[in-house]
């Protein structure tokens, strides 16, 4: 096999030793990805090009890191295959989570709110207002826009809102109430857990090695950690679950789940709407906005901490 390598021409050996060391890179140490949606903005922005570390795989992630990961709802698609998703840890594993009235809470501590993140704003626009170029303004996507409105729902931050109430076409800037009544659309889809996206838990996160109490009225909890993130069959007869074929009363999980928030928080499909994440989905941890092509008050081509 040496031999072999010796005996190609240099140039080709020089290429060949090129991209060994790119992948190389790509796999172990970093990637690039770029930013498709507004679940982190004001964090990021779309078109952002991020840094992403990938030694946490094997170093560890902390509550607050900003992670890539692939789409656990994609399953039908080869893992490699599947969308990456950008989103901030909120949970750790064996953490208990629980939203009340929008503010989070870990184990039972508050927790601050990201600096650039947002909340919704009712923004009430004046005659002829140029909405699309509020848009543009915000590096937000004119899509957000509804032509022909006098109000215009945003995900704003208290420096976008002050940012907003100078122009000459804004006639108001107001928050947003918090959400109410229970949604079913909010995981874990069940009628047992009356939640919303403000008003959410408490939750225990699934970590590697937990024993698991398994029942008829908490399984939509466990479900799809059980059957799809590690691979079991599960089955229901009445009121006898079976795992395998065999009776489940109890189950112990087999990796580390945490739970994900965008910073958008009103306008972000997170943990709240499909569940945990687990670690075999992570990619790594974004750490720098190279490249951005939005343009907002925060500065752009920063670490991420």
């Amino acid at each position: 096999m040496l031999r072999r390598w010796r005996s190609l021409h240099p140039w080709l050996r020089a290429v060949l030793e090129s991209v060994l060391i790119l992948v190389v890179l790509h796999v172990c140490v970093a990637r690039w990805v770029v930013v498709r949606n507004t679940s982190m903005y004001a964090t990021l922005l779309p078109g952002d090009l991020v840094l992403v570390e990938r030694w946490p795989l094997l170093t560890g992630f902390a509550r607050g890191d900003v992670v890539v990961f692939r789409d656990p709802l994609k399953d039908r698609q080869a893992k490699w295959q599947r969308p990456l998703l950008v989103k901030r840890i909120a949970g750790m594993p064996g953490d208990e989570l629980e939203l009340r009235n929008g503010v989070l809470y870990i184990n039972g501590e508050e927790q601050p709110f990201p600096a650039t993140g947002t909340h919704g704003h009712l923004v009430r626009l004046r005659k002829d207002a140029d909405a699309e170029g509020i848009a543009g303004q915000l590096g937000l996507p004119p899509a957000m826009e509804r032509p022909g409105r006098t109000f215009v729902e945003l995900p704003l931050n208290p420096v976008l809102a002050d940012t907003l109430r100078k122009r000459s076409d804004v006639a108001a800037v107001e928050p947003m109430s918090t959400a109410t009544g229970a949604p079913r659309h909010i995981f874990p889809y069940s009628p047992r857990y009356r939640w919303n996206s403000d008003d959410y838990g408490p939750l225990r996160i699934p970590r590697k090695g937990d024993t698991l109490r398994i029942t008829i009225d908490n399984l939509p909890l466990y479900d799809r950690l059980i059957s799809r993130y590690e691979g079991h069959t599960l089955a229901v007869d009445g009121n006898e679950l079976t795992i395998d074929g065999r009776p489940l009363d109890t189950y112990v999980v087999e990796q580390d789940h945490y739970f994900v928030l965008g910073d958008n928080r009103h306008y972000s499909a997170d943990s709240r709407y499909w569940g945990f994440v687990p670690a075999d989905h992570l990619v790594g941890r974004a750490s720098l906005i190279a490249v951005s092509k939005g343009s907002t008050p925060q500065p752009r081509g920063r670490w991420l901490r």
